[in-house]
């Protein structure tokens, strides 16, 4: 498992790629047709807590089976070392758990197509990559400013083709925590561990998490017992009876591909090299995956295809993704 922190960073994003595919089509089949129990598509509140819990309970277990607690700050209590976040990474847990709120969310708005909904919010945060750079005085290189620009444009292009953005509230709302989410998780990861030492990468994610996956469950409880109408109810049943609902192995299955989702998305995103790179490099490569799904759940399940202009855009991203693999290669040798 230590070795998984090792691993060339293209192998890794194969790797997210192709287990963010599954992910997405759990989460859409869950939310999509009528369920017998309640008459309508479930919303985005009844299927997040099974989602969450599952992925928490599987991200401790990783935690501790892969060992990659020992790499995190500790204390030892009697007698055992127990790990413990430093300031940092418990605003970096804010900020995840503000992402693994609204990613699955993000999923389950069936008037927004996947690629739309995803060209959204990977947009924002291609924004704030090259800010957080400046804020800590990390150079921006030429080919990560290019696959910037190509992602910039394929997102205009995209919501142009589409006639703007109208998007329900809730969506709104989503896109907006995201980024808020993400730059907080970006500027903490750049301030304290994008050193390219595994064991930091291994330590972060441990301690970052042991915040992020409790409070974005209890955020969730929170709302839910607040009362506030048809959100409260959504909740409770989303914590109570779709335990017991056959929707519960889908949204297990969501919860299972979320957390080796997470596993590769935090080895990219601490890469040592600057945020321009990385971010591009691991949105893109969510974006496409988005677009994968969709055609899946076109050819199987009757689903939307992707409209034209979303190809256009998804062939966009893939040559900003194709520039980041192959650019720093020419660099090097001039380097040296």
């Amino acid at each position: 498992m230590k070795s998984l922190a090792r691993m060339p960073l293209e192998g890794i994003v194969v790797l997210y790629f192709v287990s963010y595919i599954p992910n997405i089509i759990l989460t859409r089949l869950a939310t999509s047709g009528v369920h017998p129990e309640r008459g309508r598509a479930l919303t985005g509140l009844e299927t997040l807590p099974i989602s969450l819990i599952v992925n928490l309970v599987l991200t401790y277990a990783f935690i501790w089976a892969s060992g990659w607690h020992r790499d995190a700050h500790g204390k030892n209590i009697g007698g055992t070392r127990v790990p413990v976040p430093t300031r940092y990474t418990v605003l970096s847990g804010i900020g995840t758990a503000l992402v693994l709120f609204t990613v699955p969310l993000s999923f389950t708005f069936t008037d927004v197509s996947i690629p739309f909904i995803q060209l959204l919010m990977r947009g924002d945060i291609l924004v704030i990559a090259p800010l957080v750079d400046f804020m800590f005085g990390r150079k921006v290189r030429w080919y990560s400013w290019t696959a910037l620009v190509i992602v910039a444009i394929a997102l205009t292009f995209v919501v142009h083709q589409r006639g703007g953005f109208h998007l329900p509230p809730l969506a709104i709302a989503t896109v907006v925590l995201y980024t808020v989410g993400y730059f907080l998780r970006l500027a903490v990861m750049t301030r304290v561990s994008k050193s390219g030492d595994a064991g930091s990468v291994r330590g972060y994610f441990a301690e970052e998490k042991l915040i992020a996956l409790p409070m974005s469950v209890a955020a969730l409880a929170a709302v839910g017992f607040m009362g506030l109408g048809s959100q409260a109810d959504e909740l409770s049943w989303g914590f109570t009876r779709a335990w017991s609902d056959p929707v519960v192995m889908l949204l297990a299955g969501g919860g299972f591909t979320l957390t080796i989702i997470s596993v590769f998305a935090a080895i990219i995103l601490l890469n040592p090299r600057e945020n321009s790179y990385c971010v591009p490099l691991e949105r893109s490569s969510s974006l496409l995956a988005g677009l994968a799904a969709a055609y899946v759940l076109h050819a199987f399940w009757n689903q939307p295809a992707p409209t034209g202009s979303e190809l256009i855009g998804a062939a966009l991203l893939l040559g900003a993704i194709l520039l980041l693999t192959v650019a720093p290669r020419f660099e090097r040798p001039r380097a040296r």
